[in-house]
C-alpha cells in the first residue's frame, strides 16, 4: 500500500501566527492591556488555544480566576479573524496535489479545534483534501499524546510519514513510532539538530521525493 502522509497544520502547512496574534491583541485590549508582539505569540503556539490563552494570561499577569472569561474572549476573536491573515507556506498546495496524484492517502492531525480547522482549510483552498481529520477536540487528549496521530493513520488504513514543524510534533511522532519529516520554517523553538527526525526540509517541492524515500521506513 502507498504510504499515508499525515500533516500538522499551524506552522507546517499554514502560517497562522498573524491571525492568532491579532486575536490575542483584541482580547488583551478588551481586558485593558497592551498587546504582546508577534514573536512572543508565535512562541506560544502548538498546544492548542486553551494553553496559548493561559500563556497570554501569564505574560500579562491576568488573574487565574478570569481564565474562563479570557479563554472565551480570545476564542471568539480568533473565530472572527481566522483566515484573514493566514497563508499557506510556499509550495504546499502543489506538494499535496502531487502526493494525492501518487496515491498517498492524506490526513491532518492538529491541536486546533475542528470548527476553526475546517474554516481555515476552506479559507486557504484545502477543503476536502484530507481523508482523515483529527483535531484538538476529536479525542480526550491532544498531541504530544500519540493517540491522535495513531487514530489518524488508522483512519487512513495504514502506516506512513508524519510531517510537522515543532517539538510537539517530534515528540508525538516518537511516541507513536512514526517516521517524522521536520519542516524547518515553522514555529519550533529548538535547533533542528536537537529534535528527533528522519528528514528535515525547508522547501515543500522536495516533499513528494522525501515521502517516497521515507515510506520504506514506516
Amino acid at each position: 500500500m502507498t504510504a499515508a502522509v499525515v500533516f500538522d497544520l499551524d506552522g507546517t502547512l499554514i502560517h497562522s501566527a498573524p491571525d492568532i496574534h491579532l486575536a490575542a491583541a483584541r482580547a488583551l485590549e478588551e481586558f485593558g492591556l497592551e498587546p504582546l508582539d508577534l514573536k512572543t505569540i508565535t512562541s506560544f503556539i502548538g498546544n492548542g488555544l486553551p494553553v496559548l490563552s493561559d500563556r497570554v494570561m501569564n505574560a500579562r499577569g491576568i488573574d487565574a480566576g478570569r481564565r474562563p472569561e479570557f479563554h472565551k474572549c480570545i476564542a471568539g476573536h480568533y473565530d472572527a479573524v481566522n483566515g484573514k491573515l493566514t497563508r499557506l507556506y510556499p509550495g504546499v498546495a502543489d506538494a499535496l496535489a502531487v502526493l494525492a496524484e501518487c496515491g498517498h492517502p492524506l490526513g491532518l492531525c492538529t491541536n486546533k479545534p475542528e470548527g476553526p480547522t475546517r474554516d481555515i482549510l476552506k479559507a486557504v483552498g484545502l477543503d476536502g483534501v484530507f481523508l482523515s481529520l483529527v483535531c484538538g477536540d476529536t479525542l480526550a487528549v491532544k498531541k504530544p499524546e500519540p493517540d491522535p496521530l495513531i487514530a489518524c493513520f488508522a483512519e487512513l488504513g495504514g502506516e506512513g510519514v508524519y510531517v510537522g514543524d515543532s517539538e510537539i510534533d517530534a515528540e508525538t511522532a516518537v511516541r507513536a513510532g512514526v517516521p517524522f519529516a521536520l519542516f524547518t520554517e515553522g514555529y519550533r523553538k529548538t535547533p533542528t539538530s536537537a529534535l528527533p527526525h528522519a528528514v528535515a526540509f525547508s522547501d515543500f517541492s522536495r516533499l513528494p521525493g522525501i515521502v517516497a524515500e521515507m515510506g520504506t521506513l514506516s
